[in-house]
């Protein structure tokens, strides 16, 4: 019985590793391919697909608007004595005027917001995104909807 299956398998032996062979030139017919293609410049290419003489599209129809300093005092029981930071606002062009009437009420909700947050959510270096989502959003709910499309924090000091 034992003679049986050792015959079996030596005969089967090359069916076995066909599919390894197929796959294996598959691959690499595959990745000689990709190469080609990268290096060619047909995938990847580093123009972004422009052409080399044109000129890019107009800028869009922005301003900024610039935010006072904003600081705060941080407490007895933090490693910084206060914070500081510099901020500008994403507006259309048309909107700027009404968002500087706004900044009474835009630095109010900032200074607010900044005193309500935990010392050591201040002091995280990775808190920067979730507390610039935070005061935009804040920010948009005071301006009005469709106002001020970005907050670009410029400067924001632990000292």
């Amino acid at each position: 019985m034992a003679e049986a299956e050792q015959a079996t398998a030596g005969r089967g032996g090359g069916r076995a590793r066909m599919p390894l062979l197929i796959g294996l030139a598959l691959a690499l017919a595959l990745g000689a391919g990709g190469f080609y293609a990268t290096w060619t410049g047909l995938l990847l290419a580093p123009g972004g697909g422009a052409e080399a003489g044109e000129s890019p599209g107009p800028l869009p129809a922005i301003a900024f608007v610039p935010v006072d300093p904003v600081t705060i005092p941080l407490g007895p029981a933090a490693r910084a004595g206060y914070l500081r930071m510099t901020s500008q606002l994403e507006v259309g062009r048309d909107e700027a005027a009404e968002v500087r009437m706004l900044m009474p009420r835009i630095l109010d909700v900032l200074n607010g917001y900044l005193r309500a947050v935990e010392v050591a959510e201040l002091e995280d270096p990775t808190a920067l995104v979730r507390l610039r989502a935070q005061m935009l959003r804040r920010i948009q709910t005071v301006a009005g909807e469709g106002r001020v499309r970005d907050l670009l924090i410029t400067e924001f000091i632990l000292n």
